[in-house]
C-alpha cells in the first residue's frame, strides 16, 4: 500500500462530512506504520470505540471509509469474520456498518458486515496455525489475496449508489 499522511487519509474518506473528518483519530502508532507490508489500513478510533476506519486501494487509488460498530452482544459461541474468514470467539467479531457515500448515504443507506472487532484482519490472515479446530487453512498467500479482495469489495459497496 502506498504511504499516506494524516491529511491524505482524511482527504480520501468518502462517507464522512467535513465535521466528521475532524473527529477522526488515527492510531497511536500511526507514525510507525510499515506501509510496504500493508494490504489495507484498518483501526478502531482510540477516542471513540464505536467507530473504526478502513483505507484500501480501490483501482489503485486509496479510498477510506468510516465504520460504526454495533454495541449488541451475540449469543453465539463463535463467529467468522466476513473479511479474513477467520473463526473467532463471538465477542471478537462485530457487526460494522458504513454509511454509503454521496446521496445514498445522505438518505441513510448503509452496508454492513461482520468483521474482527479489533479490525486486525491484516494480521489474522498471516497467522500460520488455525485459530479454531474446525477451521480449514488455505495457503497464507491465498488468504491474504482473499482478504484484500473482500475489503476492496466492501469499500466498493460503500461507493456504489444504492438501487
Amino acid at each position: 500500500m502506498q504511504a499516506l499522511t494524516e491529511e491524505e487519509i482524511l482527504d480520501v474518506i468518502v462517507n464522512a462530512s467535513e465535521e466528521e473528518k475532524e473527529q477522526v483519530a488515527l492510531p497511536h502508532d500511526f507514525v510507525l506504520t510499515e506501509w510496504d507490508h500493508l494490504d489495507f489500513l484498518a483501526w478502531r478510533d482510540p477516542r471513540n470505540r464505536g467507530r473504526g476506519y478502513v483505507v484500501a486501494e480501490v483501482d489503485g487509488e486509496p479510498t477510506g471509509i468510516v465504520l460504526r460498530a454495533s454495541n449488541g452482544a451475540s449469543l453465539a459461541r463463535a463467529a467468522m469474520c466476513n473479511l479474513c474468514h477467520t473463526m473467532q470467539p463471538a465477542d471478537q467479531v462485530a457487526l460494522f456498518t458504513a454509511r454509503r457515500a454521496g446521496r445514498a448515504g445522505e438518505r441513510g443507506d448503509s452496508v454492513g458486515t461482520y468483521i474482527c472487532a479489533d479490525l486486525s484482519c491484516h494480521e489474522n490472515v498471516r497467522l500460520a496455525a488455525p485459530l479454531a479446530p474446525s477451521e480449514l487453512r488455505a495457503s497464507v498467500d491465498r488468504r491474504i489475496d482473499g482478504t484484500r479482495t473482500r475489503i476492496e469489495s466492501f469499500v466498493e459497496q460503500v461507493l456504489a449508489t444504492a438501487a
